[in-house]
This record gives C-alpha cells, sequence and structure tokens, in this order.
C-alpha cells in the first residue's frame, strides 16, 4: 500500500519484475493467462514461478470468459484472487455461476462497459470487488488508454460498500490527477510502466509509486 493508497501490477512475466514490484510496495501481482494477449503466461509458467514469489504477496489470475475448467485449473493452481473480464452480452446465469465458483470475495469483475451504458446492480451482488477498465471495441484492457474517471468517481461513491479499481491507461505522468478526479483508493498498472507489452520499466514503475507518493502527501 503506498500511502493509503492500493497497488496492482499486472501483466507481470518475469520473476525480475515481481521482486522490484514487491520492493515498491505492491498489494497485488497480476498474471494474465488469456492467451491472445501479448503479456500472457500459462499455468505451467506460473506454477515454476509460485515457488520464488514474495511471500505476502497476493496474486490475481486474469482471464477473460473462462469456463468451469478453466476456473477450477486456476484455483488449483493457488491463486488469492481471479479477475474475470466479460462483455456486457454475457448472460447472468454465466456471472453468477463464477461467482458461485469462486466466492464473491475472490472474485474480481471486470466487466466490458461501453460509455454509454450503466453497470448493473445486480452485478454488484456477485462479487465484493469491481475492476474499472477502459472500454475499447477490439479487445479486453491493455489499450494504454484513459476512461471515464468521473464515472468512476460516481459509482464509487453510489456503491461505497464494494471495492472499485481503476485501471486503463495510467502511468506515472497522470497518476496524481486520476487520483484527484476518480477519488481512486486501488489502482491497477499495467501498460503505462512498460518498455514493451510484458517487459516492464522498473524505472517508470518507481516514478509512478512516487508519484502517488506525492499525489498523497505534498512532498
Amino acid at each position: 500500500m503506498i500511502d493509503g493508497i492500493r497497488l496492482k501490477f499486472c501483466g507481470l512475466t518475469a520473476l525480475v519484475d515481481v521482486e522490484f514490484a514487491d520492493q515498491l510496495g505492491a498489494d497485488y501481482l497480476g498474471f494474465i493467462l488469456y492467451p491472445k494477449s501479448p503479456r500472457s503466461i500459462n499455468l505451467r509458467q506460473f506454477s515454476d514461478m509460485k515457488p520464488l514469489l514474495p511471500v505476502g504477496r497476493k496474486t490475481v489470475a486474469v482471464v477473460v470468459e473462462p469456463s468451469a475448467a478453466e476456473i477450477t485449473a486456476v484455483l488449483r493452481a493457488g491463486f488469492d484472487r481471479v479477475q474475470i473480464h466479460f462483455k456486457m452480452t454475457t448472460p447472468m446465469e454465466t456471472i453468477v455461476g463464477w461467482s458461485a465458483h469462486i466466492g464473491p470475495q475472490r472474485i474480481w469483475l471486470a466487466p466490458k462497459l461501453p460509455p454509454d451504458q450503466e453497470l448493473s446492480p445486480e452485478l454488484l451482488k456477485l462479487a465484493d470487488t469491481v475492476l474499472w477498465d477502459t472500454f475499447h471495441a477490439e479487445g479486453f484492457g491493455g489499450s494504454g488508454k484513459t476512461g471515464d474517471w468521473q464515472k468512476f468517481r460516481r459509482y464509487q461513491e453510489q456503491h461505497s460498500t464494494a471495492t472499485w479499481i481503476l485501471a486503463g491507461g495510467l502511468n506515472p505522468g497522470n497518476v496524481a490527477v486520476a487520483l484527484t478526479e476518480s477519488g481512486a483508493r486501488f489502482l491497477d498498472l499495467n501498460s503505462g510502466v512498460e518498455t514493451a507489452p510484458g517487459i516492464k520499466d522498473h524505472a517508470k514503475m518507481k516514478a509512478l509509486v512516487l508519484a502517488m507518493h506525492r499525489a498523497r502527501t505534498g512532498n
């Protein structure tokens, strides 16, 4: 936690980046298991890394519209949380099934919400945590583009019992403004601290944490 703000570095593919994220105080370490992502790893790669991961840091499996078998495999691999990205056309019974399989405390719902749509309150009954990522029609996250921070603030204020995570286009240059405009208390960082997809830039990671600190303390 950085000055009261929880932090997740996502799209991790190398132990050296995991270790640096740990040194910076990241609360969560995110690993993308979606094969179409340029930051994807597979479960065998994660299993090889798992014994070497920092003690005390929570791991997050990032998946897209998984099957029941895929969820079972992820849970067996030992992930602490499961972040599920999905289109808004996904049947509610499917999302209910994900929540029942994983548990509301361990599932992070990441709906692909078009700008002109509102989030169904029914979804908030299925998960304690919602990740707010920037919508783009071609894929699921990783666009490097910022989203509607004011809308995020509105949802966080209206549904304050849930944990809201702000993602999408965050970087050292805009994180202070993002914190101010969104009121976010939990950030997800990915492409904004990279030199290439899946390759983290340690200087950018450190600069981001310093920018968060300054935004919170003025120092």
